[in-house]
């Protein structure tokens, strides 16, 4: 009897493992929604207008056509045309912005994480956007493009404030990739301004929905409180890296855009009199930043920033889980400082603190202001000489988030 007994239980033992075993190799894994940064969304524009800021700008287009990142548009000279065409309109009554006149301009692929993964859709390596962790997806982990894994474009010029069409379709777009998914919770990577995007729109759901549609959300780099790059960005420019483009050509553009005055550095995490420009005349803080904008002639900055601090200062935990990975010990900007005998209207020395490169170190680990606010948990990994771009394919990073979408 006790042999029996012995059997049977070895045999209940070994059906129970065979089992679980079957139902870990059939686990639905958590799809992903890949949420980009600024600059970090194909764009596509089409033309119609009666002139042009140079002879070989073409005015007329029958067909939509990459405008962001088109590499051919960004050489010199023809990078005036891209500029023009890029650039933005501001209107302080509405409080809004308009393409120039004659550009229409979209956004294309919503859902498809193509549009993100590449912003060059000839797929050149410069391009290059989430393609590593897709990639690292796919062969890893056996994710399906537009099925498993999605991608969410937005138009990265404008603040929060103009986007509200975003966080409606995004709304969507999880619960449709969760269905597609077997009903399996989805999980949100963002980058750099992708993060306090993300944040904005879970802010805005029920916990309730929040607990049955997300898994959690994975930040890299992201900017929880603004960067002083952003105040710099105003004064000069930048030449995103490229050595052949000038920051002052490019900086026409890049001031056009609201998300800019969004991305400037926040009161969360900045003091009022902590000073963020020297000049020989005249300091500027927080407190006096408008001085500082209309200054340097970019009073549209400060309007940008009216527009869309209370996105910066709403900042209410998200209601999920969080993963926080970020770079440190790299040479940021925090601190613009004119020589004596330098014009305001010149080149500042930029003064270097901690940081990722790009962002504060203070702004990337602002997560860990979550830490128990909420009952979900809160992790922050720092990953240090990792810069704001290079956290997209560092292999320590693609191995971290392989290791959470494995549980």
């Amino acid at each position: 009897m006790r042999l029996y007994f012995i059997i049977y239980t070895i045999i209940l033992s070994y059906c129970i493992l065979c089992v679980t075993s079957k139902h870990f190799r059939n686990k639905q894994i958590s799809p992903v929604i890949f949420v980009p940064g600024d600059g970090g969304s194909q764009v596509e524009a089409k033309l119609n207008k009666t002139k042009a800021v140079h002879y070989l700008c073409e005015k007329v287009s029958n067909e939509y056509f990459n405008i962001w990142l088109n590499l051919e548009l960004l050489v010199p000279v023809v990078i005036d045309c891209w500029i023009d065409n890029m650039k933005l309109i501001y209107n302080n009554v509405t409080r809004t912005t308009r393409n120039q006149d004659g550009v229409d301009i979209r956004i294309p692929g919503w859902g498809d994480p193509f549009v993100v993964e590449y912003l060059d859709p000839s797929k050149a390596s410069p391009g290059a956007y989430f393609k590593d962790i897709g990639n690292m997806l796919v062969n890893d982990l056996n994710y399906v493009r537009n099925y498993s894994i999605r991608g969410a474009p937005y138009d990265f010029r404008k603040g929060p404030n103009e986007n509200e069409e975003f966080f409606i379709k995004l709304k969507e777009l999880v619960e449709e990739t969760y269905n597609m998914n077997k009903q399996t919770p989805v999980t949100l990577l963002a980058h750099s301004m992708g993060g306090p995007m993300t944040l904005i729109f879970l802010q805005r759901q029920s916990q309730g929905w929040k607990d049955k549609y997300i898994n959690c959300l994975i930040t890299l780099s992201a900017v929880w409180g603004g960067s002083v790059k952003a105040l710099k960005v105003f004064a000069i420019g930048d030449d995103l890296g490229a050595y052949l483009l000038r920051q002052t050509v490019l900086k026409d553009e890049q001031i056009s855009s609201p998300s800019l005055g969004w991305l400037l550095p926040s009161k969360l995490f900045w003091k009022e009199t902590e000073i963020l420009v020297q000049t020989e005349q005249k300091n500027y803080t927080l407190s006096t930043l408008r001085d500082y904008l209309i200054d340097i002639n970019v009073p549209n900055g400060w309007e940008f920033r009216k527009d869309n601090e209370k996105y910066q200062l709403d900042f209410r935990a998200p209601g999920v889980e969080v993963h926080c990975l970020y770079g440190t010990k790299l040479n940021t900007v925090q601190k613009l400082y004119y020589k004596p005998g330098t014009s305001i209207e010149g080149t500042p020395q930029l003064i270097p603190g901690d940081g990722d490169g790009t962002v504060n170190l203070r702004s990337l680990e602002g997560c860990k202001h979550w830490q128990g606010q909420q009952k979900q948990k809160i992790y922050s990994q720092p990953f240090p000489g990792v810069d704001h771009m290079n956290i997209l394919r560092n292999i320590n990073v693609l191995n971290y988030i392989k290791t959470i979408l494995e549980v």
